[in-house]
């Protein structure tokens, strides 16, 4: 399915959005073709359509995007977001037919042990190969950054002892049009169970843009014929996406469905709200019993987190930079 993403128009998901508008591409350049690819869990997977394309729309100006969304078919899904992925969104067969001026790849959630153990680890490095020629830029997201960069440089990444999950403030370390106008620290998601050490990163030959002293590195960079653009964050997260993944691992701790109870993401909930969640946390690992969630206290996030702005800035300069890749394109011909 393709969408067509306008300035004022209403989004919500790829189903109420119109889609296959028979309009020839603008020789002028005015128009960008995105793919997203999805990978993310089901729960995640309608969100992360609706950040992306609310994303897309504030930080593409005048220049209209032709969206398309797809997913690794490797990837577990349940039947419901296995009918969704069906109905909305396009083969991925369709993608290498198609000319794509950005792609964006989010993680998925881990099941194997190491990542080439992966049910979906040989069609994503497919699409790593290919997307370093037939793309102008392509994102990494999360787990897709590390699935990337072990396969193109067998760079591995590490365990950490406890899992990276707040709002961390990230400091611009080189000047970069990705950059360029950046908040200062620009305020990003993080939720992953491993990094990618700044150090082999480096001896491998990307470039490091941004980095928070407790998350370690975020954004990462390095030329192909594509421009490879890797995010160890989530800055399409919006103010509730931790929240909501939070809530979900306590439910798990619950159910029995994982052994630890899970942290109170950094930097992310008031003071109030903390004190509540650590006596709870205490009644739960006592009636440990998945019907106590209905006693969850009320959260309240800090004012101060600003998530979105770090997003804002990243993707109008990205779009920027597709914008004038393409426009140097047309002139050429």
């Amino acid at each position: 399915m393709t969408i067509l993403i306008e300035r004022d128009q209403g989004i919500s998901s790829p189903a109420l959005v119109p889609a296959e508008r028979d309009l020839a591409r603008d020789p002028a350049g005015a128009e960008l073709t995105i793919g997203l690819i999805n990978n993310m869990p089901d729960p995640a997977l309608k969100a992360t359509e609706r950040q992306f394309m609310k994303l897309l729309q504030a930080a593409a100006g005048p220049r209209r995007i032709r969206f398309h969304c797809f997913s690794l078919p490797s990837v577990k899904r349940s039947p419901e977001a296995k009918w969704h992925v069906e109905s909305e969104y396009s083969d991925l067969k369709e993608l290498k037919r198609g000319r794509f001026d950005g792609l964006i790849v989010t993680g998925a959630e881990p099941i194997a042990p190491e990542l080439h153990q992966e049910p979906y680890w040989r069609d994503l490095t497919d699409l790593i190969d290919w997307a370093r020629t037939n793309t102008r830029s392509t994102i990494w997201s999360c787990l897709a950054a590390h699935a990337a960069v072990l396969h193109l440089d067998g760079i591995a990444r590490r365990r950490l002892p406890t899992k990276c999950h707040g709002i961390f403030a990230c400091e611009a370390v080189t000047d970069d049009p990705l950059t360029r106008e950046a908040p200062a620290p620009l305020k990003v998601s993080h939720s992953r169970l491993n990094e990618l050490a700044e150090s082999d990163l480096a001896e491998a030959g990307y470039q490091v843009l941004t980095r928070s002293a407790e998350a370690g590195v975020d954004v990462f960079v390095r030329q192909y014929a594509s421009r490879f653009v890797f995010f160890q964050g989530h800055p399409e997260y919006d103010a509730l996406s931790l929240q909501r993944e939070y809530l979900r691992d306590i439910g798990r701790y619950l159910a029995r469905e994982r052994e630890s109870y899970p942290h109170v993401p950094v930097s992310y909930f008031d003071a109030v709200t903390e004190e509540r969640l650590a006596r709870f946390e205490k009644r739960a690992k006592h009636q440990r019993h998945p019907a106590l969630t209905n006693d969850l206290p009320a959260l309240n996030l800090r004012a101060d987190i600003a998530v979105g702005s770090a997003a804002a800035v990243l993707f109008r300069n990205w779009l920027q930079y597709l914008g004038a890749e393409a426009d140097a394109s047309v002139l050429a011909r």
